[in-house]
Formats: structure tokens, C-alpha cells, sequence
């Protein structure tokens, strides 16, 4: 038996909808599969959770998703083409009120906790460094580098090299990468 689902095994988990080549672990936990969309070239590794609350969760193609790593909470995750997601980075669309003035915890009925939901969305060629923190309301632009062990509570501008707690821009990326993706379509033929 392979590592790896089946399409016939995708299929029946009930992924809104996938595409060819995807890698998907056995090990992985999927909550809410008929509200998650996978590209095509995705691999998500062992002990990867995603729970898509009412906004979903989108993946885009040729997207790694390392293990250990959960994408959770009500709003809306996207994560753009060629995005690598490393070991252990939890990306939250939904966050609890940490202020005292509120309960937390989803055993708690809403009308005592004051839970946060907002959209995330991870452009397009970026990585984000193992045990990174991405919080509700987050834009990452394109070609962001987040550096390990970083919490990102506010969004980040195109190619810039971030990294701290909170996350920081320290850095400019290159964009050869770009070049890479052109030749990567020209010798696919797309």
C-alpha cells in the first residue's frame, strides 16, 4: 500500500475538487474536505492538519505542505502557486480573544468568546520557515521569505525577506525565481 491516497481514496474523502499529481500523506487529517480545494503537483506530508471552516481552503498548484503543519479557522486560506509551507507552520484564519474579556476555546458557546475570523492569503513563490505563526487577516505577497520560527500578525509587501516576533522585513528577496517559473512553462509546454 502506497504512502500516498489514491485518487479513487481522494475522491471519496470528499475534496471539493483536485488536481493531477497530488501527494497526499495517509497520516494527514482533513476536517471539512468538501470545502477544500487542491491544485495539481501537492504534496502534504505526515501529521498535516486542515480544517476548512465556512471560507475554505484553496491550494493552488505545485504547492509543499510539510509535516506537522495546520491550516485552520472559519475564514477563507489561499495559497498561491509554488508556496512552500515548511515543518510545523500553523497558518489560523480564526483566533480567540486572549484579552480576559472573553472565554476561549470552541467548547465555550459563542455567545461567550469573542473569536476573530478573517481571511488568509499566501501569494504566490513564497516560503514560510518551520514553526512560523501566520494569524487571521494576513496578506503574504508574492515571493515573501519568512524566516523560521517567526509570528506573522500583519501582512507582508512582495519579495521582502521577513522574519522575527512579530515578523519584521530585514531583507529584500531576489525574483530570479520568476525567471525559473518562465522556463519551468516553457519545458511543460503551458
Amino acid at each position: 500500500m502506497s504512502s500516498h491516497l489514491t485518487r479513487d481514496e481522494l475522491r471519496e474523502a470528499g475534496f471539493l475538487r483536485f488536481g493531477d499529481d497530488v501527494r497526499v500523506s495517509r497520516k494527514a487529517s482533513f476536517y471539512g474536505a468538501e470545502r477544500i480545494l487542491l491544485g495539481s503537483h501537492v504534496r502534504i506530508d505526515d501529521f498535516c492538519v486542515l480544517s476548512a471552516g465556512e471560507g475554505g481552503i484553496e491550494i493552488g498548484d505545485r504547492i509543499h505542505i510539510a509535516v506537522y503543519s495546520s491550516l485552520i479557522g472559519c475564514g477563507r486560506i489561499r495559497i498561491h502557486d509554488f508556496a512552500n509551507i515548511s515543518s510545523r507552520v500553523s497558518i489560523y484564519s480564526s483566533n480567540d480573544d486572549y484579552s480576559g474579556e472573553t472565554m476561549t476555546n470552541p467548547m465555550v458557546p459563542q455567545p461567550y468568546t469573542a473569536v476573530r475570523h478573517a481571511d488568509v492569503s499566501i501569494g504566490r513563490h513564497v516560503i514560510i520557515g518551520s514553526g512560523s505563526v501566520v494569524l487571521p487577516g494576513v496578506e503574504i505577497g508574492e515571493g515573501v521569505a519568512i524566516g523560521a520560527l517567526s509570528l506573522v500578525r500583519s501582512s507582508c509587501e512582495p519579495f521582502g525577506i521577513y522574519a522575527g516576533t512579530p515578523a519584521r522585513r530585514i531583507g529584500e528577496r531576489r525574483r530570479t525565481l520568476l525567471e525559473l517559473e518562465r522556463k519551468l512553462a516553457g519545458e511543460e509546454g503551458t
